[in-house]
């Protein structure tokens, strides 16, 4: 006999999280806007790698999107109908500024203008993301983040954008996961723009942190305040107890973690690794350190590392491992996946919270979770809202333990195109049909609406 399934976490029934914590939805550009070539938007390397045969694995149209270019007014009312205080999306870098320097494009700066009016005229605070992979075409062709240009060029950008919409947006985020742009896109080559460079990635690296560092500059020069980074941060834990596996895992937690958040936290790279970057590498994590508003994580499960052998996993969690790696990846054992296959561990959310607040103390900033989710496909909801019960529960123990955490934003507010996954792996509280571009509500959708709902009637009745 078929067991019963396990019954729907209760929304209302989550720990109260402060006054004024910020609830919120992610997307990107290059996942939902579509319109790849249309009203003077330049091409980006994601384009180019995308329409290379065989670089999107379920071969989706990723010029298609979710059509949000066009049905974004239908977006924010889902936001508005969900209840989301915050809307965290990117903007387009090859749509501002086609070139990736020189003239600006004026369709596309009005397409985030009229964007963002749309959420304020809806009381939601506008969230961007300056950078979100989409790196415009020339710039890539011309080295892309190995050319230390590429980051003059980004500031550039980041005033443009300013100059336009500071006056109405109050958070903004310079970057986006410089760890896998670095990892993926220049090491593994799974990712835009597809090199294989391995250790000799490394400035891809220290260019975005210093990218980051001149943004901020530009953008405090432009009068924006609240900003930040999002930094995808996971828990690294050692496949064994022998001194191998501890170095390895530590390897990968310096690369994959402290390599990112040091330089941005404590103005200094983990021992070993200043004298591998390029340039005037003191002056730059100067300008690379200066002070944030806060810091964005964006946490999906841990990883388990160990020495290298046989058993180690060619490719998990998005990450191809190649042979010749000083560490290779374990599965996690005995507990729930999700359709890509990533371990579901919520207990990892608190652990990784309260790691980064015991390893930088008062220099690191309040917290946002930038991005949490998951993907699953079919009709039944329930693991998705199991995911995000779980995972908030995490997240309010982390907050009672200390870590000052202002905001949740829940990945993604609509199924996306999952960059080289394509069409096949859905993060969205709202679903998307393909073929029609049709959004449906998910169960997910309708538990995370009760969860805020229920949230800000538990603080305002705190209050009276």
């Amino acid at each position: 006999m078929t067991p019963p399934p396990p019954p729907v976490p209760s929304p209302d029934r989550l720990p109260v999280f402060p006054s004024g914590f910020l609830w919120g939805a992610s997307a990107s550009a290059f996942q939902t806007e579509g319109a790849a070539y249309a009203d003077g938007k330049g091409p980006s390397g994601w384009d180019a790698f995308a329409a290379e045969p065989g670089r999107i694995k379920d071969g989706a149209d990723a010029t298609r999107g979710t059509g949000f270019y066009t049905r974004y007014r239908e977006d924010v009312a889902l936001l508005a109908g969900l209840g989301a205080g915050a809307f965290r999306f990117s903007v387009s870098w090859p749509r501002v500024v086609p070139g990736g320097s020189g003239p600006v494009n004026p369709a596309g700066l009005g397409f985030y203008d009229r964007l963002v009016d749309e959420l304020c005229a809806h009381g939601i605070t506008p969230a961007p993301t300056l950078y979100h992979w989409d790196t415009p075409l020339p710039l890539e062709e011309a080295g892309g983040w190995l050319d230390r240009d590429t980051a003059a060029r980004f500031a550039e950008y980041a005033a443009v954008v300013a100059g336009r919409l500071a006056d109405r947006v109050p958070m903004w985020i310079t970057l986006n996961e410089p760890a896998e742009v670095t990892l993926l896109g220049y090491a593994l080559g799974e990712h835009a723009p597809g090199r294989q460079l391995l250790f000799d990635a490394l400035p891809a690296a220290h260019h975005q942190l210093l990218a980051h560092g001149l943004a901020v500059q530009a953008l405090r020069a432009a009068g924006a305040d609240g900003i930040g980074i999002a930094v995808s941060h996971s828990p690294v834990r050692a496949a064994g107890d022998t001194d191998e596996d501890r170095a390895a895992a530590g390897l990968y937690d310096t690369l994959t973690n402290h390599l990112f958040s040091d330089p941005l936290l404590t103005g200094r790279y983990p021992e070993g690794f200043e004298g591998l970057m390029p340039g005037p590498v003191g002056d730059d994590l100067a300008v690379i350190s200066q002070p944030l508003d806060w810091y964005g994580v964006n946490y999906y499960s841990p990883m388990l590392v160990g020495a290298p052998a046989p058993d180690a996993l060619d490719s998990y969690a998005g990450l191809g491992m190649p042979a010749g790696l000083p560490f290779g990846l374990r599965e996690i054992e005995g507990v729930e996946r999700t359709h890509f296959g990533w371990p579901v561990v919520p207990d990892g959310l608190h652990e990784l919270l309260l790691t980064l607040k015991g390893r930088y103390g008062d220099r690191l900033p309040p917290v946002h979770i930038t991005e949490n989710g998951c993907s699953y496909e079919g009709t039944d909801d329930r693991p998705r809202i199991a995911f995000l019960d779980g995972h908030l529960r995490a997240l309010h123990r982390a907050v009672a333990d200390g870590v000052d955490v202002r905001g949740y934003f829940v990945w993604s507010l609509t199924d996306n195109i999952e960059w080289a996954e394509g069409a096949a792996q859905r993060f969205g509280l709202v679903h998307i049909d393909y073929d029609t571009l049709e959004r449906t509500p998910k169960a997910s959708y309708a538990w995370y609406r009760d969860a805020v709902r229920a949230q800000r009637a538990a603080t305002a009745r705190s209050r009276d």
